[in-house]
């Protein structure tokens, strides 16, 4: 494979992945966590960089040294989602619940109050028996890994 159809494959892989995100959130009508929400930026940052690297074409090892790292951070967050969803980490004050909401200043209250907040262990949606924390990490652990590799080997690929 060369590098241009390893690019374009992530770039579809994050696109697919936004997609199946917003239809899962505004077709079927599952509201995400905010960590659900954060683990769509990788995607967002990855077609960004690959749409703009697919015009310029001068940068393309530095394109998938970048999508190694991006995607690693996506992994990183998700696994985090995940350990949530397992009990293995406490919920985090960006995934706080609306019924944790104890020690908050009174203007924080207001605030927490005008918004639902879906908890973070709360797995409402699952697809093959997984939930989407849990495919996310495999999924970014494997495109960091195609990244990674495909940036060590650019010359052979090319």
């Amino acid at each position: 494979m060369n590098n241009k159809f390893i690019l374009k494959s992530i770039l579809l892989i994050s696109i697919f992945s936004l997609l199946a995100a917003y239809f899962i959130e505004y077709i079927l009508n599952y509201k995400p966590c905010n960590l659900c929400i954060f683990e769509r930026i990788p995607y967002f940052a990855s077609s960004i960089l690959i749409v703009l690297n697919l015009y310029s074409k001068r940068l393309e090892k530095f394109t998938f040294g970048i999508l190694s790292i991006i995607f690693a951070i996506g992994a990183i967050i998700s696994f985090y989602h995940f350990g949530i969803e397992q009990g293995f980490f406490e919920e985090s004050f960006v995934c706080i619940s609306d019924d944790k909401i104890n020690n908050l200043a009174k203007e924080d209250l207001l605030k927490s109050l005008q918004k639902t907040t879906v908890s973070c262990k709360q797995v409402d949606f699952k697809l093959f028996g997984l939930s989407l924390a849990t495919i996310n990490t495999f999924l970014s652990i494997v495109l960091s890994a195609i990244s990674f590799r495909t940036f060590f080997n650019y010359e052979k690929n090319r």
